[in-house]
């Protein structure tokens, strides 16, 4: 019963406390100048990963080929991440992370809050290793790029079609809060207080 519960739960997109991470797939320096509203991206991105730092949520990290790509952008603290990865193939789903996963929310990992670069491709790729692998999945689209805006936007209709959630970095914080009277929103509140910077999709839609 318990398990229908939590099944229900998750396909009408709710993240379950205790059983939720962040996916950062490969913000890094190399991409800034080619990455369409880049800087607004990691913005968003930031107040994200600040945010879920406050609510204790594990941060899983990849970096593409950071020999030649470089680190993850100086803007984002990531010094708490579970953990960060190097990696050439696409997907974040490496055989480091898997192994990650295996204790990640003590082993019982049921969604992903997944966003970055390109979203076209190793964010896209990414979602369909974790959907494949029993993993509700939820693409933050305002904290996720590609280098055409046509690519990004196709990729979220996509990303529809196999089963993702497009949500905004505002939108997962306050679903993952629930309560103004959460313990820890005082703390969220400065992140939230402005309004999330816009990166071209209302335009689109």
């Amino acid at each position: 019963m318990a398990e229908d519960s939590m099944g229900k739960t998750l396909k009408f997109g709710k993240m379950p406390e205790g059983k939720t991470a962040l996916f950062m797939c490969d913000l890094q320096e190399k991409f800034r100048p080619a990455m369409f509203h880049f800087t607004d991206v990691v913005s968003n991105a930031k107040k994200l990963v600040e945010s879920t730092k406050i609510l204790e949520i594990p941060l899983v990290v990849t970096e593409q080929y950071p020999q030649g790509l470089g680190s993850t952008v100086n803007e984002i603290n990531i010094q708490h991440a579970v953990g960060t990865i190097a990696k050439t193939k696409f997907s974040m789903f490496v055989p480091e992370v898997e192994n990650i996963l295996k204790t990640t929310c003590n082993g019982q990992l049921k969604c992903a809050i997944l966003f970055g670069v390109e979203a076209h491709v190793c964010v896209e790729q990414t979602a369909i290793d974790l959907i494949s692998n029993g993993i509700s999945v939820h693409i933050v689209a305002d904290a996720t790029t590609s280098r055409t805006q046509e690519d990004r936007l196709l990729a979220f209709e996509r990303l529809k079609q196999i089963g993702c959630f497009i949500a905004t970095s505002e939108n997962v914080i306050y679903k993952l809060i629930g309560d103004k009277n959460h313990p820890k929103f005082n703390e969220i509140r400065p992140l939230i207080k402005d309004t999330t910077v816009e990166t071209g999709l209302v335009s689109k839609m």
